[in-house]
């Protein structure tokens, strides 16, 4: 899967939206405000950036020669004008650096091998029942050696880190999966992470699962998409992920937008949660239900085979859920866009969007603007890029509001 990035207008910036500074000591924070430029909107000439940035010429151009000697950036095909020099485009190189990125799900396990445009070079899945802390660090380790020898000496030692993305309090999940209390127990005081740390010759970062899958969508999915939205991410259980001013909020806890909960209604005392109707755990009882294979949802998502009338009576519960949940979000935060991925199928994505639209039509209440629906543009490697998209921004990349705000 490639998920280079849908480039923006750069026309549609301010001139003087984008600061860099011309002193001495501070090329560590060009370097990255070039390269996030350069990512955000694609292949840039030296004289755009000198626009975009405040930076003299003679500036961007050390930068742009500087990135390019240590295999960060490379010259395009000259464009030429009416009049003048022709101006030569630079480029991520896709082998200025790697990232690799776990996933840990309930009921599956993936690790991804990106380059650093974020084309995915290798993958390792793995389903299972459920996760313990000894089968992710066996699988990671192993997973982690059999991409890794995939690449050169020269490419294995541009390898940034290791971003992982998981659903946090994972000893609270026992009972959705079908397993006594004491099964998830080894979860609680396990510091997984940090033994991988151990094992490799880099750094490790950890993230909630739904913020992740977020962020992946903020730095490789479509970016003509507004400063403000709520992600929503279709997993085993639904989450998602808050942005506010092109960054990812992950509040206090690292648990924000913790969307599975928000309540789409209430008889007598009991309570029923978005979790409840739009995660892939109720799709999987509705197909044995019916006598199906779950199995095989896990998987392959572009390989769903589900029996007659399943798929249909899920994505209205869910439709329904998510049409509820993204009306009571906008009554605290005035979002301008709402985006909805998974681990589903491309048409399933669409015609689950599709219905959801309909149904925020159909109940609009007084006092709230409607935002924007929109599809998500990852798909199902969302959470393990959205892990990999850890080294890389804390590595090349700078805060985007230093670069989109006017």
């Amino acid at each position: 899967m490639d998920s280079t990035q849908k480039g923006g207008d750069p026309a549609n910036l301010p001139s003087d939206s984008v600061r860099g500074s011309n002193q001495s000591g501070v090329r560590a924070h060009n370097e990255r405000l070039v390269l996030s430029l350069v990512r955000q909107y694609g292949p840039l000439p030296k004289a755009e950036i000198a626009r975009l940035t405040g930076l003299s010429a003679q500036t961007v151009s050390v930068i742009m020669r500087a990135l390019e000697k240590e295999g960060l950036l490379k010259k395009g095909e000259p464009v030429r004008g009416k009049v003048g020099q022709p101006s030569v485009p630079m480029s991520l190189a896709k082998a200025g650096a790697f990232f690799l990125g776990l996933k840990v799900g309930r009921r599956s396990l993936d690790l991804l091998l990106t380059d650093f445009s974020g084309h995915v070079e290798g993958r390792v899945h793995l389903s299972h029942r459920y996760p313990t802390p000894d089968s992710v660090v066996k699988f990671a380790n192993g997973a982690i050696a059999q991409l890794l020898d995939q690449l050169s000496p020269e490419h294995r030692a541009r390898v940034a880190g290791l971003g992982i993305a998981t659903p946090f309090r994972l000893w609270d999940w026992a009972k959705p999966l079908g397993l006594p209390a004491t099964e998830m127990e080894a979860w609680r005081d396990r510091k997984f992470a940090d033994e991988l740390a151990e094992a490799w010759d880099f750094p490790v970062y950890l993230r909630n699962d739904g913020s992740a899958a977020c962020g992946a969508e903020l730095v490789f999915g479509d970016q003509n998409k507004p400063r403000d939205f709520l992600y929503f991410f279709i997993g085993f259980f639904v989450g998602g992920g808050l942005v506010i001013d092109n960054t990812v909020f992950t509040g206090r806890s690292g648990n924000a937008a913790a969307v599975a909960s928000i309540p789409i209604g209430i008889k007598g005392t009991k309570v029923r949660q978005l979790v409840d109707v739009a995660s892939i755990h109720t799709l999987e009882r509705l197909v044995i239900e019916a006598g199906g294979d779950s199995g095989m949802i896990w998987d392959d998502p572009s390989q769903w085979d589900l029996p007659e009338g399943v798929l249909d009576t899920w994505m209205s519960r869910a439709a329904e859920g998510f049409a509820y949940a993204i009306l009571s979000s906008s009554c605290l935060i005035d979002f301008e866009c709402v985006v909805i991925d998974g681990w589903l199928p491309d048409p399933v994505r669409a015609a689950l969007v599709s219905r959801t639209a309909r149904r925020l039509n159909e109940i609009r209440v007084a006092g709230i603007e409607v935002p924007e629906l929109r599809e998500g543009s990852i798909g199902r490697d969302a959470r393990a890029l959205g892990a990999a998209s850890l080294p890389l921004s804390d590595k090349f990349l700078v805060d985007r509001n230093a670069f989109l705000k006017g």
